[in-house]
């Protein structure tokens, strides 16, 4: 079965880190740009960065810019999302697909993501 498997989320206090993995089940991630998106409650789901075949960064959102960073490690089939200085305004589902646009990606092609809580 091909599929992303997002891990890594957790709860937090202001200010921490955590580093989300999104790993590839069944097909190998290094053709494929692979974007970061998350959800909050209420909101509708939205980019956060995604990284091309070639590791290049194609964007950051605004709201992350200078505290997370995406990086691949195609050996291990796995995108990271390094996330620090976290805000509660972070928290939120957070999700990674083969898409860097999340109208791009199949409403059944999303995974069950992984959740981030930034609270004290």
């Amino acid at each position: 079965q091909v599929q992303l498997v997002e891990s890594g989320g957790g709860l937090v206090q202001p200010g921490g880190s955590l580093r989300l993995s999104c790993v590839g089940s069944g097909f190998t991630l290094d053709y494929y740009p692979i974007g970061w998106f998350r959800q909050a409650p209420g909101k509708e789901r939205e980019g956060v960065s995604c990284i091309r075949d070639s590791d290049d960064v194609i964007y950051y959102a605004e709201s992350v810019k200078g505290r997370f960073t995406i990086s691949r490690d195609n050996a291990k089939n796995t995108v990271y999302l390094q996330m620090n200085s976290l805000k509660p305004e972070d928290t939120a589902i957070y999700y990674c697909a083969t898409e860097c646009l999340s109208e791009n990606v199949p409403k059944d092609d999303w995974g069950q993501g992984t959740q981030v809580t930034v609270s004290s």
